[in-house]
């Protein structure tokens, strides 16, 4: 995605993706009084980072301990062959599994880094097993279990000095 001088972001726009990122259910009124500008300004700034695609959307993030997904674990997967078919097929399966919460195509001796959630070792064993060995196509699966959380955020750095 190339970057263009139409979507340079000015200090307002960085001040609202900061407060939004980590206080997404503020109200209008509050979210402007924060920025010093007026509500209907502010829900106008608003809907053009939603059209511009600064804001992708909203979410609840969710507790996955108080849900019962006491483990959280790293999977790097190589592929045996790198064609198209073999990566759309491997794409398309990784997509519906719902304890994948995110799969990252990478460099380096991985194709795949997985972060999986599950419930406890024997969920992780039926995941291993059941549901990523016969997934057509694997070379090599590496599993590496979280052992805690040191840092853990979705806010990105929106910087307030121009820079981007």
């Amino acid at each position: 995605m190339e970057y263009s001088s139409e979507d340079a972001l000015d200090n307002l726009d960085k001040a609202i993706l900061r407060i939004l990122q980590t206080e997404g259910r503020i109200s209008n009124v509050d979210l402007a009084g924060r920025v010093n500008l007026s509500p209907s300004a502010a829900h106008g700034r608003i809907k053009r980072l939603e059209q511009r695609g600064f804001i992708q959307s909203y979410a609840g993030l969710l507790n996955r301990e108080k849900l019962g997904y006491d483990m959280l674990c790293f999977i790097n997967v190589t592929l045996q062959l790198h064609q198209s078919e073999n990566v759309d097929n491997f794409k398309t399966i990784i997509q519906a599994m719902p304890e994948v919460l995110e799969c990252h195509h990478v460099t380096g001796e991985y194709d795949y880094l997985l972060k999986v959630a599950i419930r406890n070792r024997k969920d992780l064993q039926r995941f291993v097993v059941d549901c990523l060995t016969p997934v057509p196509g694997l070379a090599h699966i590496h599993t590496s279990l979280v052992l805690s959380e040191v840092k853990y955020t979705t806010a990105l750095p929106v910087n307030e000095d121009g820079a981007e």
